[in-house]
């Protein structure tokens, strides 16, 4: 079962097993449509009481923890949901868990590497290639930016990426 994680606990809330979460989504409201999450290290499964917002954080009371100490164990661990429990994404956009680990191919083939991780600096997220230079054949990290002028392929199920880069991009 593939799960995926949509935030992480950072810190307890007051007396009465309240935790403090940090989102790992783009829709922060998503939380009040999921009845249970899991815990990421023991798939723990955990029914929701109740959700709500302050200062950015998600807050979260979990049905049958009412002492700070019933929640303890749960600060700095993720939450994570069933792929099933994902919302539904528009065209063309994917999870990062499913782009991470996807082999980056040059429109001419060449093989770039493979997404290692993903940046959100601001207005589009830029993927991060480690693979050997073109030239020298060394080691090499690349930023590649996910935007439609450079990304002209994306496949999920073969984990293939083609890139045109720009002028500058894979030097």
């Amino acid at each position: 079962m593939e799960y995926i994680r949509v935030g992480k606990i950072v810190n307890t809330h007051g007396i009465k097993g309240d935790v403090k979460v940090l989102p790992l989504t783009d829709n922060i409201n998503r939380f009040e449509k999921l009845e249970s999450v899991y815990i990421e290290d023991d798939k723990s499964r955990i029914k929701i009481e109740k959700v709500w917002y302050s200062k950015g954080f998600v807050m979260l009371k979990f049905r049958g923890h009412d002492d700070i100490n019933d929640v303890l164990k749960y600060k700095d661990k993720y939450i994570v949901i069933e792929e099933k429990d994902a919302i539904e994404l528009p065209e063309d956009s994917y999870f990062i868990y499913q782009i991470v680990g996807i082999k980056v191919f040059c429109s001419d083939g060449r093989e770039l590497g493979e997404i290692v991780d993903i940046l959100q600096p601001g207005s589009n997220d830029v993927y991060v290639v480690k693979g050997k230079d073109i030239i020298s054949n060394v080691e090499k990290e690349y930023l590649i930016p996910a935007i439609k002028d450079v990304v002209k392929y994306i496949n999920i199920e073969d984990k293939k990426m083609i890139i045109e880069p720009i002028e500058g991009l894979i030097e």
